[in-house]
């Protein structure tokens, strides 16, 4: 029996997995998740690897047990294979992820296998040039396909290819992924359009289904039957390909909420707690760190977050309301 009381909200759902952001600064710029135009946080107002491990290292005896780590883009952080060093000698931790871009992953890929790195997940949106930098706003598609067979190389056997679907922008481009997604034997995951842009120029009538992409790919490569879901809480419908040929997830939080399973809170590249991507509250964990709290202090404060969670992010409700942070100021 655990001789310590779960991270429990008000529904009784229990809290194991912690997103770090390390970073809200990016190389690219996905119109999906930051503006053109950014004025970055003060490198002092970030928290420190000295102040996330701090972080983990009481959230590691209440239960938490998996990381990810996020940005911004996080392999702009100077040094990241040593903080994956750090968390990773922490007890009771299992997991440790990472969401990239890709671009910086060629020259870091051996170094994070090296540090304890035991997951990838890499943000591939489009193989044509064109459709890659109309969405993020800059060149690096190369850079991107560089960084995903350098993570092959370095061992990593988990690695997902994450792709944003934004009708009018993406349709062409389901199918390659898919087929690409299949010929490297990586798993391929789907994510519908969020309002979550710092343009704040989103719109329901721009989010390409996830019901709408697997007919696509059922259409030109075959059938897909319901795949198990091997963690619960996991944001995706996996589907496996009827000749055998893979998995292929679908991340549906406009059409198919999946709160009633969440397990996850955020912790944002300043110190602030959240407990939904979509909140609008934030608890000020950086106020501990250095205001000379104690760690029943933060633990206290994580409590306190999560027990404040809602049912729900509500995207499909008309009592939504849209985060004032965009999401590279929250952390993917």
């Amino acid at each position: 029996m655990p001789t310590f009381t779960p991270l429990l909200d008000s529904l009784g759902r229990v809290h194991t997995s912690l997103r770090i952001s390390v970073t809200d600064r990016c190389n690219i710029r996905c119109f999906y998740c930051m503006p053109e135009t950014v004025r970055f946080l003060p490198r002092e107002e970030i928290l420190s690897f000295e102040e996330i491990e701090r972080f983990v290292r009481v959230l590691a005896p209440l239960g938490v047990n998996k990381l990810r780590l996020t940005g911004g883009e996080p392999l702009v952080r100077s040094g990241l294979p040593k903080l994956v060093e750090r968390l990773a000698a922490i007890g009771g931790i299992e997991d440790i992820a990472l969401t990239t871009n890709g671009i910086l992953l060629e020259e870091n890929a051996v170094a994070l296998k090296n540090a304890g790195l035991q997951r990838v997940n890499i943000s591939l949106d489009a193989l044509t040039e064109e459709t890659f930098r109309r969405i993020s706003r800059r060149d690096g598609l190369d850079r991107v396909l560089a960084g995903i067979h350098a993570a092959r190389a370095a061992g990593f056997q988990k690695i997902r290819l994450n792709a944003v679907a934004i009708k009018g922008i993406t349709e062409a481009e389901i199918v390659p992924l898919a087929r690409f997604a299949r010929e490297q034997q990586m798993e391929m995951r789907f994510i519908e359009f969020m309002p979550l842009d710092a343009d704040d120029q989103w719109d329901h009538d721009q989010v390409l289904t996830g019901e709408e992409i697997r007919r696509e790919i059922e259409s030109a490569i075959g059938p897909l039957v319901p795949a198990p879901r091997p963690d619960p809480s996991q944001p995706a419908s996996d589907f496996a390909y009827g000749d055998g040929g893979g998995v292929i997830g679908f991340i549906n939080p406009v059409t198919q909420p999946f709160c009633h399973d969440c397990n996850r809170l955020r912790l944002t590249a300043e110190g602030k707690v959240r407990n939904c991507l979509f909140s609008t509250v934030e608890w000020d964990a950086r106020a501990v760190l250095r205001g000379g709290g104690s760690d029943e202090d933060l633990a206290e404060l994580v409590r306190d977050c999560i027990w404040n969670k809602k049912p729900g992010h509500g995207i499909d409700s008309d009592q939504f309301v849209k985060p004032q942070r965009a999401m590279y100021q929250i952390g993917g």
